[in-house]
């Protein structure tokens, strides 16, 4: 009995035990058929056997969630980062139809829950239904979800496909709080962003537009120089018009800090410019996402659908161009002059415009035969449009900033009261009591005493933060000022059209658009300011804190290289023109005006460009002994060819034998020019390595001294080559005839060669010598 009793006991244990280790079992079994889901799934997805992924979504529902690499992306969002449109519609119907399966169970099994559970259980379940994530919502470290991803490569289809199922996404945000929204405008995805934009809710449209440091749509969009998205978000987003994101910058303010934006910070040789002047650029209009049911494909990411081989494409094009020839004849009766203020000065009279656009027809015709697709010309084609739609944005922000200048005018920006739809800047101040669903009244009732006084300190605190905060924005400069120290001439322009009164800003050095157009080098926006009816004394005679005037700050030099030109010595030559240009504009008291330093601008000058006429003299020596050793020795043998007489000389007559030969005169006045040239260049160049090299020097004398020695050694070259050719001529004319010709062509290369590396050089001497003005570098100024 004992031994059965025994058994008994154990039985029940062992029965006892089973039911304890099935958890434990089937959670183990759950883990490692998850793991080998994920590792199933990332093989499948990086050896790019899509099919078998979407079988696997549809056999295993637990694959619809896994994240399958180390920064948690799903098979989903790799989809979408593979551009595989067909594939992710595939995948976000599977996990649609997974998702109205679970909720379909779950309202079935809900009554009966209802009816049996206790109130703990109710708790649990609820517990249990938020811990429920819906696929799509499943988001990768960085916080995106596949809809971020699908908009920050602008492809529409993607996005439509996922927002359709889910519209909660549009507004969700990732971990630097940027949606999709967002992140479209960021990566200037116009055409993804005028979707997600039709897709948001109204009402969340300004809160959609800003990320958690503040920044915009359209600042990002700006910043990427984005300017098609920038002009519809300017029509669709008026709010973020005069918007200041956490470093106190307006959208105009970051567009002024970008010169090569417009035509005048942007340099083009000769032959572009012509390109330039004949391509057409279209003007932007607002616009609007088509349907959304229908649409298919992408705008940006799939090739427009050609309805003709490519081998037509040079005969579609040229009936493209035919087609603008007859706008051009049709539109020619009805054209009138523009008065918009978007519109650019017309530069002929209205009568010449059929003229005119015929010679711009024809000039199209000549790209269509020549390759209208070269990426020269797409290049000029992407900086045109880049410069008329920045014209039109700037426009756009002006005629909205007209209340930034109507009371403070003349002094820093003040930001503009907080709309209640924006992002708030000191988000870090939270109020945990007060609730949306409450009305205001409601909650000042139900407040306590301890709220009351915790909402003090806090508004007391809100409004420490603002002092500070508008302090600092006071040392911000205004758009016309960052405009001018770019040398944005449009802007500029523009803004004393619009608002005469902002002549008078300055920053907080108390340095005004002419101080900071002079100590940054703008000579474009300099002599537009004295063309204009203004008044002078008022402007030009400003001195800043340091009680420096404009001739003082002409006089700094800032250790960079201001000039777009090389060579310390050119260098210097223009520092000293653009000190001379702007001398002549200032009064005579101003030459000998002392700072606040006890400094004249000319004891500035002199100080301030020490290493500069160090660099520039030793440059000048290096170049005067390479070249005059050339000069040397092509002078040693001009004298010794202009000695010799080819053929010799008749014993009766003593005249040179061939002295009725063509050839014989070439070559004794080639000889003779040679010597003459090269003795004046070997004599130039001394000249320079005996030079004092003073600051003066580097205004005319050392530079007309090197352009005279240059100019003297090309010609010499030449010379001596003809001479050669002559004179050797008499030796192959009879054997060669014609053939000796090329033979002189390939031998004299060398010396040839020698001469073309310093050509370069000889047109940059030849341009700063005589350009009155110095041309600026093209360089953006913080």
């Amino acid at each position: 009995m004992g031994s059965i009793l025994v058994l008994v006991l154990k039985s029940e244990q062992e029965s006892m035990a089973s039911p304890m280790l099935q958890p434990a079992e089937q959670d183990q079994a759950k883990h490692e058929s998850d793991e080998w889901i994920k590792k199933h799934l990332f093989n499948l997805a990086m050896q790019g056997k899509w099919d078998n992924v979407i079988k696997t979504y549809q056999e295993k529902p637990a694959a619809l969630g896994a994240k399958i690499t180390r920064s948690g992306d799903t098979a989903l969002h790799i989809a979408v980062l593979d551009r595989k449109e067909s594939v992710v519609e595939k995948l976000v119907n599977l996990i649609n139809d997974e998702v109205n399966r679970v909720e379909a169970k779950k309202k079935e099994q809900k009554p009966k829950e209802v009816k049996e559970a206790s109130t703990s259980s109710r708790e649990k379940e609820g517990r249990e239904e938020e811990k429920y994530e819906h696929p799509l919502e499943i988001a990768n470290d960085r916080g995106n979800t596949p809809l971020h991803l699908a908009a920050s490569i602008g492809n529409v289809q993607m996005c439509l496909c996922i927002a359709r199922e889910n519209r909660k996404l549009v507004d969700s945000r990732n971990n630097e709080r940027e949606t999709p929204l967002f992140l479209a405008a960021l990566h200037g995805k116009k055409a993804a962003f005028l979707c997600l934009h039709g897709l948001c809710d109204p009402n969340n449209h300004s809160n959609n537009s800003r990320r958690g440091d503040g920044e915009t749509i359209l600042h990002c969009s700006i910043s990427g120089e984005y300017f098609d998205l920038a002009y519809q978000i300017a029509h669709k987003y008026e709010g973020l018009l005069n918007s200041f994101n956490e470093s106190g910058y307006t959208p105009l303010h970051l567009l002024a800090s970008k010169p090569a934006a417009f035509e005048s910070g942007c340099h083009l040789g000769w032959f572009n410019k012509i390109v330039y002047y004949c391509l057409y650029v279209e003007k932007l209009k607002e616009e609007s996402f088509p349907n959304y049911d229908h649409i298919q494909l992408s705008v940006e990411d799939k090739p427009e659908l050609q309805k003709y081989p490519e081998s037509y494409t040079t005969c579609v094009n040229f009936f493209r161009v035919l087609n603008v020839l007859w706008k051009v004849f049709t539109k020619s009766g009805t054209h009138q002059s523009s008065t918009r203020v978007d519109e650019q000065p017309q530069l002929f009279p209205p009568n010449y415009y059929i003229s005119i656009e015929f010679i711009k027809f024809v000039y199209r015709a000549m790209l269509v035969v020549l390759g209208f697709g070269s990426k020269v010309i797409k290049k000029i084609q992407a900086k045109k449009e880049k410069h008329i739609w920045s014209i039109q944005l700037m426009n756009k922000l002006l005629h909205s900033s007209s209340s930034e200048y109507d009371s403070s005018a003349g002094s820093q920006p003040i930001p503009k009261a907080k709309e209640e739809d924006e992002t708030d800047a000191f988000r870090g101040i939270e109020f945990d009591y007060i609730s949306e669903s409450k009305t205001p009244s409601k909650m000042e009732e139900e407040k306590t005493v301890q709220d009351k006084k915790i909402d003090e300190m806090a508004k007391k605190r809100i409004d420490e933060m603002a002092k500070k905060r508008i302090d600092e924005m006071a040392k911000k400069e205004t758009p016309i000022l960052i405009a001018a120290k770019n040398g944005i001439v449009e802007m500029v322009e523009r803004i004393l059209n619009l608002f005469p009164v902002a002549i008078h800003d300055m920053n907080s050095n108390k340095k005004n658009i002419v101080l900071l157009a002079v100590e940054n080098r703008q000579p474009h926006v300099y002599g537009f300011l004295l063309k204009k009816e203004i008044l002078k004394e008022s402007i030009f005679h400003v001195v800043d804190n340091e009680g420096n005037s404009a001739l003082h700050l002409a006089a700094k030099s800032n250790n960079s290289h201001p000039w777009r030109i090389p060579g310390a010595a050119l260098q210097m030559q223009w520092e000293i023109k653009w000190y001379e240009y702007v001398k002549k504009s200032m009064p005579m008291h101003f030459f000998v005006r002392y700072n606040k330093e006890n400094k004249t601008a000319r004891e500035i000058f002199t100080e301030t460009h020490k290493n500069l006429v160090e660099k520039g003299g030793e440059w000048l020596n290096n170049t005067s002994n390479s070249c005059s050793v050339v000069a040397a020795l092509i002078a040693t043998v001009a004298f010794t060819t202009s000695a010799t007489i080819p053929g010799g000389i008749e014993a009766e007559s003593g005249k040179p034998t061939l002295e009725k030969q063509p050839a014989f005169n070439v070559f004794s006045i080639s000889s003779l020019i040679a010597l003459c040239f090269s003795v004046t260049a070997v004599v130039m160049f001394l000249a320079i390595l005996t030079s004092r090299h003073q600051e003066k020097d580097f205004g005319r004398d050392l530079p007309r001294k090197l352009l005279c020695g240059l100019s003297s050694l090309f010609i010499s070259i030449a010379a001596i080559l003809v001479s050669f050719c002559a004179g050797h001529f008499f030796v192959l004319k009879d054997e060669l005839k014609y053939a000796a010709f090329p033979i002189y062509a390939v031998t004299c290369l060398p010396v040839t060669f020698f001469a073309i590396m310093q050509f370069p050089l000889y047109l940059d001497l030849i341009w700063a010598t005589f350009k009155r003005v110095p041309q600026r570098s093209y360089a953006a100024v913080a």
